[in-house]
């Protein structure tokens, strides 16, 4: 359909491509003011145009999008592709492979299932840092990784030849948001169909929260549950209400000493006080011309972390400066130049702003100052200046007081925090010291500028016979090839070595919780005296539990930040006015004696990276290593389904009928979990490592899989087994059934036994018990986890009751057949009384009610409290999602019709 008339050609480099023209709607004036985010999803809809999932009145309501009205309209926005990792792309694929088997037995062809669109999926969350400062460290992470995951990357192997569009890059590549950004992001997106070549704006859905990093390149996309975007693979659309727009206006440069990553935390902490869960934010301003590609995908891949949706900017001489540099064709520039200016897609200096909901912030980049983020949230910003006094402030609130350990492991009140017996590398580990320091993570790794940075500080640290602090796990995981090479052209290889900053592998570490172990003796000091350590990472999360499980604060940094906490090896020191080393003959080194200059940065950078780099080390991306071309690999189109610990075939499908099944009425239903605010996925299903005593732990021993051998919960996710024993299983949770206790602990209420979670879970199986869950505000913050509603599913949780829920997490819950439901505004469960150990009755669903009516039976008093709360089930998509059990079951239905 072409309702709106704007179906033409436009001609570029001597060929004719078909585009969708916003300026040929007779509103152009009114589009034109339009937030660019808004103009991607216009175009979108004018494309897919069909009057069944998109009508003319869903385009219409764009063009009548009112900034300071929240949208009640719903659109269908159909991405251009899917990004995947590893850790959420595993069970994407296994759950096609589970599809295929289904299809087949209600009587349809598995060559049904596969993805309409585009789908890459990155392998780069399953290296682990367990060798580290050394130069073999490198060979041996690759060698462990290959030996712990070979049933993973078989089974993966397998959906590359399966699947048609589906595209793995291999192991020891990159991290997926780095190689997005400097080879698979195309900007605009070329497809040829039924003779005509059709351009539009490259657009995507990943299976990780920081996908919102391309939008640093102007492609609109965002992270999505697997189970989203397994719905997006398989050709169905988004169902999104129309959105919010919050402006961000940025100024000026960035001073002297500051950095993109302090510029991120900044930002960051201003758009949590401003509020913007579930709202676009889009950034403009004359302050664009000054900010490097590389430094807005920094702010672009925070984006959850200040709650957004999405972090978009929009397309200029800047993202094609980036485009020449990171070697892509230049027809395909040429292309992106001419489409963005004929869709009024172009930034200028100088431009009115677009029309934006509520007033933008607005933030003068000369004002940004050093800073760190922690010791639990990536939005608590501190000022490098004030980073030690807070750290003090934060360690009293563990009860623990400022006095430092003297050689016997007692204390004495005359060694204060700050004194300089912190300089001595032969003195007990102590409250405050920095037991990891890892440059890791796609936020910052990506970033030429804080790389380099790092190398510097590293260069003039060594120069002077520095090293790091000897408790301190080193570590320097880049997000791409690229970073070494030009790290080795700039002469900084040898001097991040000999702080011990070596490769240890190219993936995510320390940042989803592959910290790999500390050696022995740290973690026995840690236990031994209680010692609150730290953790200081150039990463985008430090959720409580997440970096590592014997160290308790954690906190985000530049990479330059990180080399030099390695070498003060606390967070006890003024960063700003003490030395933060000694050298051999006793001079003391201060932070402003090794940092470079703006300029050393800027020339080494104008040396040592160009195009040639870049297509280098991209020219055979998807080949992989010989390790990767000999794994063996089934090339049926079925999966076989060996016998592992590492894929199973799950049972959402079991039992499964073509017709709809009609709702059950919920009645008696037991709290398995109760808790209370800020509850993270990480919370919920754990990515990190497995202990040998938990329900998880246990099941692999039976499994005869040796405790070295775990890997982590993340590398298992193709496993239910293993997945539902590490729901609810993280060692910092604390379930308010269970007081007193921290991990996966609650009470089975009918014989009011303290056990953990799934023991409980299953015991409540075989009562035919449904379960539910009692939380407060931001339910599901963090990551995109997919398991963080699957586990509970398969534990038995039919219902979630929460103040508030994260944007992904609640489209996932309802993606799996989970009702998310919201207490009203100013109730919550302590308000209403409520302990959790009730029975809890809930109304009937008829049609698709707004509100629905909870009953809750004392089980001691018998005493009922009944309360109304919002169903948080948002569109009439979801709405047929939930009916039939999930996206999944929903897609397989509409196969077999």
């Amino acid at each position: 359909m072409n309702s709106f008339n704007t179906q033409t050609t436009l001609d570029v480099g001597g060929q004719s491509y078909t585009i969708y023209r916003l300026d040929r709607l007779p509103q152009w004036e009114q589009v034109r003011k339009l937030p660019y985010c808004l103009k991607v999803l216009l175009e979108n809809l004018l494309r897919k145009e069909d009057g069944h999932l998109v009508h003319p009145q869903d385009i219409q309501a764009i063009i009548d999008w009112q900034p300071d009205e929240k949208s009640t309209a719903q659109i269908s926005f159909t991405p251009g592709r899917v990004i995947l990792q590893d850790f959420t792309g595993v069970p994407a694929v296994v759950d096609l492979a589970a599809m295929r088997d289904a299809i087949v037995k209600l009587g349809g062809d598995p060559e049904q299932i596969n993805p309409l669109e585009m789908v890459d999926l990155v392998i780069d969350h399953s290296v682990m840092v367990d060798y580290f400062a050394s130069t073999s460290a490198l060979s041996k992470n690759i060698e462990l990784e290959f030996k712990r995951n070979q049933e993973r990357y078989q089974f993966l192997r397998w959906g590359q030849q399966a699947f048609s569009n589906f595209r793995v890059v291999p192991p020891g590549t990159g991290i997926v948001h780095q190689v997005n950004l400097e080879y698979l992001a195309q900007c605009v997106i070329s497809k040829t169909e039924n003779g005509q070549t059709f351009i539009y704006p490259d657009t995507l859905v990943g299976t990780d929260s920081h996908t919102t990093m391309v939008n640093g390149l102007g492609v609109l996309g965002w992270g999505v549950g697997g189970i989203e975007a397994e719905a997006a693979m398989l050709g169905q659309p988004v169902s999104m209400l129309l959105p919010q727009v919050v402006g961000f206006e940025l100024t000026g440069e960035l001073k002297e000493g500051a950095t993109a990553t302090d510029l991120v935390l900044t930002v960051t902490q201003m758009l949590r006080e401003r509020g913007v869960v579930g709202k676009f934010v889009e950034f403009f301003g004359d302050g664009l011309a000054h900010l490097p590609l590389a430094d807005r995908a920094t702010i672009a891949n925070m984006a959850p972390e200040y709650g957004a949706t999405c972090g978009i900017f929009p397309i200029d001489a800047q993202t094609i400066e980036y485009l020449h540099l990171s070697g892509r064709e230049e027809k395909q520039i040429q292309l992106i130049e001419t489409y963005a200016k004929a869709q009024g897609l172009w930034r200028e200096q100088g431009d009115a702003p677009a029309q934006y909901s509520a007033n933008p912030l607005h933030l003068d980049l000369s004002t940004v100052e050093p800073s760190l983020a922690g010791p639990k949230r990536p939005q608590d910003r501190v000022p490098l200046s004030q980073a030690h006094t807070a750290f003090e402030e934060q360690l009293s609130l563990y009860g623990q007081s400022q006095a430092r350990f003297n050689s016997e492991g007692g204390t004495s009140g005359d060694e204060q925090v700050g004194s300089t017996n912190l300089h001595d590398p032969n003195r007990p580990l102590q409250h405050g010291d920095v037991v990891i320091a890892a440059i890791t993570s796609c936020t910052n790794t990506s970033n030429p500028a804080v790389m380099i940075a790092a190398g510097l500080v590293a260069k003039k640290a060594a120069a002077l016979g520095l090293k790091t602090k000897p408790w301190v796990k080193t570590s320097l995981a880049p997000g791409s090839q690229v970073v070494p090479a030009y790290l080795d052209k700039a002469g900084l290889t040898e001097p991040l070595n000999q702080l011990g900053y070596e490769v240890v592998g190219f993936g995510c570490t320390t940042c989803i919780g592959n910290s790999g172990p500390l050696p022995e003796s740290i973690s026995q000091a840690i236990a031994k005296d209680e010692l609150v350590v730290a953790s200081v990472l150039s990463g985008n999360r430090n959720f409580e539990g997440r970096i590592h499980s014997d160290v308790k604060m954690n906190y985000l940094a530049s990479p330059p930040l990180v080399v030099a906490y390695a070498l003060a090896g606390s967070m006890s020191i003024d960063l700003y006015n003490e030395p933060l080393a000694m050298t051999e003959q006793g001079q003391a080194v201060y932070l402003k004696d090794i940092w470079p200059t703006q300029q050393e940065v800027a020339e080494l950078i104008s040396q040592c990276i160009d195009a040639d780099l870049y297509r280098n080390y991209y020219e055979d991306v998807f080949k992989g290593s010989q390790q990767w071309q000999n794994l063996p690999t089934p090339t049926s189109q079925t999966y076989t389904w060996p016998d592992s610990t590492y894929v199973k075939n799950p049972p959402y499908f079991e039992g499964m009928t073509q017709e709809l099944p009609s709702l059950k009425e919920i009645v008696d239903a037991r709290c398995l979990v109760k808790v209370g605010d800020s509850i993270t996925t990480d919370h919920i299903s754990p990515a990190g490592s497995i202990k040998a005593d938990s329900p998880a732990g246990k099941y692999l021993i039976s499994q005869n899989v040796d405790p070295k051998d775990f890997n982590s919960l993340g590398s298992r996710r193709g496993n239910h087994e293993v997945m539902m024993r590490g729901t609810f299983a993280n060692v910092r949770l604390k379930n308010q059934l269970a007081p007193g206790t921290e991990g996966s602990f609650t009470c089975y209420f009918p014989t009011a036994e303290i056990t953990d979670i799934y023991s409980a879970a299953m015991k409540y199986k075989q009562d035919k018990t449904p379960l539910i869950v009692l939380a407060g505000k931001e339910y599901g913050t963090g990551s995109s986890r997919d398991w963080a509603a699957k586990g509970p599913k398969l534990l038995g949780v039919e219902v979630v009751i929460a103040q508030s829920y994260e944007r992904i997490h609640r489209s996932n819950l309802v993606g799996f057949g989970i009702l998310p439901l919201q207490f009203k505004e100013g109730e919550s469960a302590d308000t209403l009384g409520l302990n959790g150990d009730e029975l809890f009755t809930f109304e009937a669903i008829e049609g698709s009610p707004k509100t629905l009516t909870v009953t809750a039976k004392s089980q001691d008093s018998g005493q009922t409290t009944q309360f109304d709360v919002q169903v948080r089930i948002d569109t009439p998509a979801e709405w047929h999602y939930y009916r039939h059990g999930g996206i999944l079951h929903y897609v397989l239905r509409n196969l077999t019709h």
